[in-house]
């Protein structure tokens, strides 16, 4: 995980909003 420093909260909001979106 040295790279992925762009997965934090950001990220899992995103992934939410387009699971909120999608159902």
């Amino acid at each position: 995980m040295s790279r992925r420093r762009g997965f934090t909260l950001i990220e899992l909001l995103v992934v939410i909003a387009i699971i909120a979106i999608l159902i």
